[in-house]
């Protein structure tokens, strides 16, 4: 058996743990957490991150942020990319500097074995062990800051054992993940603001007037400090600059590593959250940060692997893990906005869940891409077939053809005539993005 083996095995078997009736409640991850002596109490200062969109790269300039001011971070996200490992880093060791490890697979069969044998037998979701074992990890590795990312919702989410956090994100809130959240926006806005603990500070993104009510009503009844998006601070882009403004004055920064307009917003949001909590951190700290941030398959432009050799000469190849109407609608703006500065023929690849809702997330792309070319989610039982995608795509009046994989979408691509190569996009599914780095041999470190 190899180790890497070792964990999976143990992950698989969880999964036969999964009680046979999910009840909204924390008693069974507390439980876990009590028989491993409560590391919870043990971490580092938290910062807790819930929202729709946008979670994954806040975390991203809170980590980038915080370690160019020399902190060691802990960071927990979900889901990964390629390999398991990704969700677990672990900040860097005192006295040193650098960007922290992912969860190296020995010390990870060992804390997911323990919780295995102090659980014993009992029912428990996947996400609630190996939050319980993430948590375990990150209180035996001294740091300054943890970066805790919601899995689904908020107030029942496994993360949500922490009774202190240092501050509360909420990034913007939208319909998604419906069989489990419900359709009703406030309702969702609830779970989410489920987080927010008294006395400390909450920062909450941009929002609809709906999401945001239920948030403000939730921070004035546990009297929790709240930053709100487009009223105590805001962003906008001057003359290819980040122009940062809030109740401390204005910074004139770089432009973010990470495409797109809603990019800037997410990095409001962490600086926001930072300067809520250090208000003496220098502007260089966010200078640098912007610049050396990184967040795999978020409008990720490919420039060298094993897809691009196939795909068209010349082409531009984009990866973003987008997979819900908002998502979409910020997509679609990134793909705008290249149109505008370099006009070319747009290609959608695109492959999604059963769960996400299609027609919403393709919706945007309608003025803008010449095809969507539709495949499966490789590995995934919840796949929508390519059939039923295409049939989507062309229902929102857009020309569809089906491949079996984003390999022989692409071969069919590059076989064409273009006689200006193509600006590609595959999006759809973090699940498929995964798939994608994979095949075309990227790493994530």
């Amino acid at each position: 058996m190899s180790l890497e083996d070792s964990s999976s095995e143990l992950l698989d078997r969880f999964l036969a743990l999964h009680p046979r009736k999910i009840d909204l409640s924390l008693e069974r991850i507390e439980t876990l957490l009590k028989k491993l002596d409560s590391p919870q109490n043990k971490l580092p200062p938290v910062i807790h991150v819930a929202g729709t969109n946008g979670k994954g790269s806040v975390i991203a300039y809170l980590r980038a942020f915080l370690e160019s001011a020399g902190n060691s971070v802990h960071v927990y996200t979900s889901p990964h990319l390629i390999r398991f490992h990704e969700r677990i880093r672990i900040g860097h060791e005192p006295g040193t500097s650098g960007t922290g490890r992912l969860v190296d697979e020995v010390e990870l069969v060992k804390v997911l074995a323990e919780c295995e044998r102090v659980n014993g037998g009992a029912p428990i979701t996947l996400f609630e062990m190996i939050t319980a074992a993430a948590i375990k990890l990150f209180a035996s590795h001294p740091a300054d800051f943890l970066l805790l990312e919601v899995g689904l919702g908020g107030r029942y989410d496994a993360t949500n054992v922490i009774a202190h956090p240092v501050a509360s994100i909420i990034t913007p809130v939208s319909l998604d993940h419906l069989e489990f959240l419900g359709s009703d926006l406030e309702g969702i806005a609830r779970e989410k603001a489920g987080i927010i603990k008294a006395n400390a500070p909450a920062l909450i993104g941009w929002q609809l007037a709906p999401a945001l009510h239920v948030m403000e009503d939730e921070a004035a009844r546990l009297r929790a400090p709240i930053l709100i998006a487009g009223q105590d601070f805001n962003c906008y882009e001057q003359n290819g600059r980040f122009v940062y403004e809030d109740w401390m004055g204005l910074l004139d920064l770089p432009y973010p590593e990470l495409e797109g307009h809603h990019q800037l917003e997410n990095a409001a949001l962490a600086i926001a959250t930072l300067r809520r909590l250090s208000p003496n951190l220098p502007d260089s700290v966010f200078e640098t940060g912007l610049q050396t941030v990184e967040w795999p398959a978020r409008m990720q432009r490919l420039t060298h692997g094993r897809l691009l050799d196939m795909s068209p000469a010349g082409c531009e190849l984009w990866l973003d893990g987008g997979h819900n109407p908002a998502g979409g609608q910020a997509l679609a703006a990134v793909a705008s906005d290249l149109e505008e500065h370099g006009p070319r023929p747009v290609i959608l690849i695109c492959g999604t869940l059963t769960s996400k809702d299609t027609a919403g997330f393709l919706r945007p792309f309608q003025p803008l891409v010449r095809e969507v070319v539709a495949i499966p989610v490789p590995g995934e039982s919840a796949s929508r077939s390519a059939e039923e995608v295409a049939a989507i795509a062309r229902s929102e009046d857009m020309t569809a053809s089906i491949a079996d994989g984003v390999e022989q979408a692409l071969q069919r691509i590059a076989q064409r005539e273009w006689p200006v190569p193509p600006r590609i996009i595959i999006a759809g599914s973090l699940y498929l993005a995964g798939e994608v780095l994979r095949l075309n041999g990227n790493e994530i470190d």
